[in-house]
C-alpha cells in the first residue's frame, strides 16, 4: 500500500465576513442542528445472535412507531447488541454520549439488559427494558432506580404453571434452564413456588445458549422419571431440550416460559413442541380473549397493525412489548412541563419520574401501575396459559 503524501500547510489569507454572510451561515448551521424539541429514543436490540428471534420482531415493531409524539418529532436510533452484554453496554453508552437520547429502550433479553442498567443509572437516562428477568428492576436501589421493564417478573409465570401442574395431577418435575440470568431467575422462582405447593423437583439441569446438544442433561432428566418437565429458556435455544426429549420418546407434559413464544421457536421445534404449555402475554391469543378483558382491544389493535404490515400470523409478544413502550413514553412525556425541553437532564429525569406515576395504563400485554418501589407494575392480567396445537397458540381456559 502506498503511503499517503505528507500534508502541506499553507497560510491562508485573512478574509472578513459580512454581517449578512454571517447571518446566513448561522441559519444554515441552525438547520443542520437537530431541533431542541426532538424527542430522541435510543433502542438496543438483539438483532443477531441467539436472541435474534426476539429482537427482529421488536425492530419490525419499532419501524411502525409513529413519527411524532405529542406534536414533537421523534428521532429513533436502533443498534444491534448481537445478544451480547458487553456490546449492549457499549451501544447504550454510544446512544447517550453521541446521540443524546432522552430514553433508552432494550435490550431483548435479560443479560444484555442488565449490562444496560449500569450505563443508564450512571448516565441518569431511563432504561425501558423489553426483557423478562426480575433482576433488571429488583431490588429497587442504585442504578436500578433508572430501569423499568414490562414483561412480568418470574413469579407471575411460575404461579400459573404450578397451579396448572397441580390441577392436572403432576407431582414431580424435572427442570432444565439456560445458564444465564434469565434461566437462573425462572428456575429459582419455579423451584421456590413448587416446593411451597408440594411439587417435588427430581432433577435440575442447565445449558448454554450456544450449546448444540443437551443429550447429557436430557438423559439425567429422563432417568429421574418426572411427571412433567419445566424448561426455562428464551429464543430459539428453547427448542433444543424439547427436540432431544422427543427423540428419546418423552410423552409427558412440558412447560415453557414466554421467552420462546415466537414463530421461529415453533418452526425449529416442529412436532417436538406440539402440546407444550406456556404462560405468555395475552396478545399472542388476542382474538381468543373474553370481550370483558380490558387487554383485548389494545391487543387486537396491535395485531391488526403488525400483521397488516408483515402478514398473517406474524405477531409476537416481543413486538407488542416494543409497541406498548412507545405509548407509555408518549403518555409520560405529555405530562412533562413544556418549559422542560427534550435533550436536557431535566427532561430525562422527568421521564423517569413520570414512569413511576404511570397508573392503570392498559396495553396490548397487560395493565400497568408503576410506583417508586415497583418498576414492573403488572398484575395477574399480564399472563395467560396457552397450549401449542397444530403449530398454533391456543388459550387454555
Amino acid at each position: 500500500m502506498q503511503a499517503p503524501s505528507p500534508k502541506v500547510h499553507r497560510r491562508l489569507p485573512v478574509r472578513t465576513v459580512s454581517t449578512g454572510a454571517l447571518a446566513m451561515g448561522l441559519a444554515i448551521a441552525a438547520l443542520a442542528t437537530p431541533a431542541l424539541a426532538d424527542i430522541r429514543i435510543g433502542v438496543v436490540l438483539s438483532l443477531t445472535g441467539p436472541s435474534a428471534s426476539l429482537g427482529i420482531p421488536e425492530n419490525d415493531t419499532v419501524k411502525l412507531w409513529p413519527k411524532t409524539m405529542n406534536g414533537e418529532k421523534v428521532v429513533v436510533t436502533v443498534l444491534d447488541d448481537a445478544s451480547d452484554p458487553t456490546s449492549a453496554a457499549r451501544a447504550a453508552r454510544k446512544l447517550i454520549t453521541e446521540n443524546g437520547v432522552d430514553v433508552l429502550v432494550g435490550s431483548s433479553v435479560t443479560p444484555p439488559s442488565l449490562a444496560m442498567v449500569e450505563v443508564a443509572g450512571e448516565s441518569k437516562v431511563a432504561l425501558l427494558s423489553l426483557a423478562g428477568g426480575g433482576a433488571i428492576v429488583e431490588p429497587q436501589e442504585g442504578n436500578r432506580k433508572w430501569a423499568f421493564k414490562f414483561s412480568p417478573t418470574e413469579t407471575f409465570s411460575t404461579d400459573v404453571i404450578v397451579a396448572h401442574m397441580l390441577k392436572t395431577g403432576v407431582r414431580s418435575v424435572g427442570v432444565i434452564g439456560l445458564a444465564n440470568a434469565y434461566g437462573d431467575g425462572f428456575v429459582r422462582n419455579f423451584e421456590r413456588i413448587a416446593a411451597a405447593k408440594g411439587l417435588k423437583i427430581v432433577a435440575s439441569e442447565r445449558y448454554a445458549t450456544t450449546d448444540t446438544s443437551v443429550v447429557g442433561q436430557v438423559v439425567k432428566l429422563l432417568a429421574s422419571k418426572p411427571d412433567a418437565i419445566y424448561v426455562a429458556s428464551a429464543g430459539t435455544p428453547g427448542a433444543l431440550p424439547q427436540i432431544e426429549l422427543a427423540n428419546r420418546g418423552w410423552k409427558g407434559a412440558t412447560y415453557q416460559t414466554q421467552g420462546v413464544a415466537n414463530n421461529d421457536w415453533l418452526r425449529i421445534g416442529g412436532k417436538a413442541v406440539e402440546g407444550t404449555f406456556m404462560t405468555t402475554a395475552p396478545v399472542l391469543v388476542a382474538e381468543q380473549l373474553a370481550d370483558s378483558d380490558p387487554v383485548k382491544k389494545p391487543a387486537v389493535d396491535y395485531v391488526r397493525v403488525f400483521e397488516g404490515a408483515y402478514g398473517p400470523n406474524t405477531r409476537t409478544l416481543f413486538g407488542s412489548t416494543a409497541w406498548d413502550v412507545f405509548f407509555m413514553v408518549q403518555q409520560v412525556a405529555g405530562a412533562v412541563p413544556k418549559t422542560t425541553k427534550p435533550g436536557t437532564p431535566e427532561f430525562r429525569s422527568a421521564l423517569r419520574d413520570g414512569m413511576e406515576r404511570l397508573h392503570d395504563f392498559v396495553s396490548a400485554e397487560g395493565v400497568y401501575t408503576m410506583s417508586e418501589r415497583d418498576h414492573n407494575g403488572v398484575d395477574a392480567r399480564c399472563q395467560v396459559l396457552v397450549h401449542v396445537e397444530n403449530g398454533r397458540w391456543v388459550l387454555v381456559r
